[in-house]
């Protein structure tokens, strides 16, 4: 497999960038293009992506027939933990008397079912960026033999719907497969700017149903304790992972009326703080934050050193609960958050309310009630 020779810096560490699967889709495309206007497969073919670098990739399963060829190039996601690394990305291109070049998804390449996201609904899961990256490709190369005609694209990918499943592809309302994406043709390793894409398009989804009003949890622990015990529908609800700050952002910029942020202690503890990326790597200060709150609220002495010792926030909850101090502090804990969050949020208003999963419900903001009662109100009518 071609391997991309591009090094960043993350942390202390040199880790190798890969490429995406719309270099891929284009890299195959050319190949296939190559061989219709030539005869013959090309040993590697170079694909310039939007990040300015180069990717030389070999094509592999070459397959032909009259006026049609099929080959596939192989994911290399470096050294980024992705679901794709390896898999081979197939492209057949057939050519066509119209003088365009047409781009569709076949076998494995998801279909768009909601509004909001890169392409309409129908479409192929294949990013704006990508197609251009082979639409361009594709003229480069026919202009340089003097081919006037046009092709037709397919880009398929045989185990697309199996690994699909491991993405975020089926709550985002794209079936069937993997997306073909991409907007600088590289993949940079433990990039935070693709999972901050993907925030951005649960949202942009959600606006384009006209929701005024969302639910926003940082994980699957949130989800469940919205489906399972607050009995929410999550009909209006996205994820934000560790990127809080972005997303209330984003929602602002949106317009969204209000968010309900509903989350385990342990990362509302460090929203208290004004942490609004709850990464261990970028904040914690937990049991410090625990441990002061509790010190407002009357603790003294060796508790106040078996809070600061706690190694857990459920384990800061069991000692509070054995005292009978555990409603004050996290009313405290409370009204810490709701100071940052009002901030943060602007005019937009923003609620929260947070649990552990051994203890349930511990506190919430003061306007959380009626976001809870106003999305158990405005959930969509199934018959």
């Amino acid at each position: 497999m071609a391997q991309l020779e591009h090094y960043i810096s993350v942390g202390s560490r040199r880790l190798r960038c890969g490429y995406t699967t719309g270099t891929c889709g284009a890299g195959a495309s050319v190949a296939c293009a190559h061989f219709l206007l030539t005869g013959q497969w090309p040993a590697t073919i170079v694909v310039d992506t939007p990040a300015n670098i180069s990717v030389e990739m070999e094509p592999l399963v070459t397959q032909y027939g009259d006026n049609w060829a099929s080959c596939a190039m192989r994911k290399d996601a470096g050294d980024d933990p992705d679901v794709t690394h390896g898999i081979l990305i197939y492209s057949r291109v057939e050519t066509i008397a119209i003088s365009n070049i047409q781009i569709d998804g076949g076998e494995g390449v998801g279909r768009v079912t909601q509004k909001g996201l890169n392409q309409p609904v129908g479409a192929a899961a294949i990013n704006s960026v990508p197609r251009s990256m082979i639409a361009d490709a594709i003229t480069k190369i026919a202009q340089s033999h003097g081919y006037t005609g046009g092709f037709a694209v397919q880009i398929s990918v045989p185990n697309g719907a199996q690994i699909a499943k491991k993405t975020f592809n089926p709550r985002l309302g794209i079936e069937g497969g993997i997306s073909i994406l991409g907007t600088s043709g590289i993949v940079r390793p433990m990039s935070e700017d693709a999972l901050i894409d993907t925030i951005k398009v649960e949202l942009n989804m959600l606006h384009a149903r006209e929701s005024l009003d969302i639910v926003l949890t940082f994980g699957n622990y949130g989800e469940d304790f919205c489906r399972d015990v607050l009995g929410l529908p999550l009909h209006s609800w996205a994820m934000c992972s560790n990127y809080l700050g972005q997303a209330l952002d984003y929602c602002a910029l949106l317009g969204f009326r209000s968010v309900l942020l509903v989350g385990h202690l342990g990362k509302i503890i460090k929203v208290s703080t004004g942490g609004m990326n709850t990464h261990s790597k970028v904040s914690d200060g937990r049991r410090e934050a625990i441990t002061a709150h509790a010190a407002l609220c009357g603790v003294t002495g060796d508790i106040l050193r078996q809070l600061y010792d706690s190694v857990t926030t459920e384990g800061c909850v069991d000692i509070l609960t054995e005292i009978q101090c555990c409603n004050p502090v996290m009313e405290s804990i409370a009204r810490a958050l709701q100071d940052v969050l009002r901030h943060r949020g602007g005019t937009m208003q923003v609620e929260s309310l947070f649990f552990t999963k051994p203890h349930g419900k511990l506190g919430q903001t003061s306007g959380a009630e009626d976001l809870l009662q106003r999305h158990r109100r405005t959930a969509p009518c199934i018959l």
